[in-house]
């Protein structure tokens, strides 16, 4: 757990008397893409809402690097490098992308992969440069998509959770996502990407995890697993 960038060791979480998370165990290599998959109400994003911080595990631990965070607050874990690319994006829509930029800049840690910068955001995503004096709301979906995306980015993290990215995009505009995801990870970045496009996750994962009903039903790297098979379909609800 010590040279990992984010582990899930037997974790329990629960919103109120509704237990979602049974003994979650999975674990993030440093510098490699894990996707986690899952039908809907699986799970998957009620790990992220724990390795942020929203929710507190009720058992189990959760460790970064070798420290355990469970009991740190969101601001906290975001000081160690941890940042979210939420579902649904939730881009601060009255803003204008420089602002909603600016809101989220830190200053990198020693042990950042990369520096981020505006200048930097908008070199990996010229449409935002573009369009920077911009309201957000007035924004496509695939540019608030990248918005997203670089709003994470603008505190430098070491590790990069990506809740449902190609929710709602065109193919297109997915393709270009999963190209800044490849991007992202070859200058060293730690990924987390939840999806319920089972092909797309297949295509840019080092390591798979699977949960049904709120447990791991399959852990394993990508390579090793064949996505027609019957009983892996089975648990992603594809037939």
């Amino acid at each position: 757990m010590e040279n990992d960038a984010l582990a899930f060791e037997g974790v329990d979480a629960s919103y109120g008397d509704s237990r979602v998370l049974r003994g979650v165990s999975w674990r993030l290599g440093a510098g490699r893409l894990l996707g986690l998959l899952g039908r809907n109400g699986a799970g998957k994003s009620t790990c992220m809402n724990v390795a942020v911080g929203l929710l507190p595990p009720r058992a189990g631990v959760v460790a970064s690097f070798g420290r355990p965070i469970g009991a740190l607050a969101p601001e906290d874990r975001a000081a160690l490098g941890i940042a979210l690319v939420p579902q649904g994006r939730r881009i601060f829509r009255s803003l204008t992308v420089a602002e909603n930029l600016g809101v989220a800049a830190r200053k990198p840690r020693a042990d950042a992969p990369v520096a981020w910068s505006l200048e930097g955001v908008y070199a990996a995503f010229p449409r935002l440069g573009e369009r920077r004096r911009q309201v957000a709301a007035s924004l496509s979906g695939g540019e608030q998509q990248m918005l997203a995306i670089g709003r994470a980015l603008m505190a430098s993290p070491r590790v990069l959770l990506m809740d449902e990215p190609s929710e709602g995009l065109a193919p297109q505009i997915v393709a270009e996502v999963v190209a800044t995801v490849r991007k992202l990870k070859e200058q060293g970045l730690s990924i987390v990407l939840v999806e319920q496009n089972p092909q797309l996750v297949f295509g840019v994962a080092d390591d798979i995890v699977i949960l049904n009903t709120g447990r791991v039903v399959v852990s394993a790297p990508a390579a090793e697993l064949d996505l027609q098979d019957v009983l892996l379909r089975e648990h992603l609800g594809i037939f």
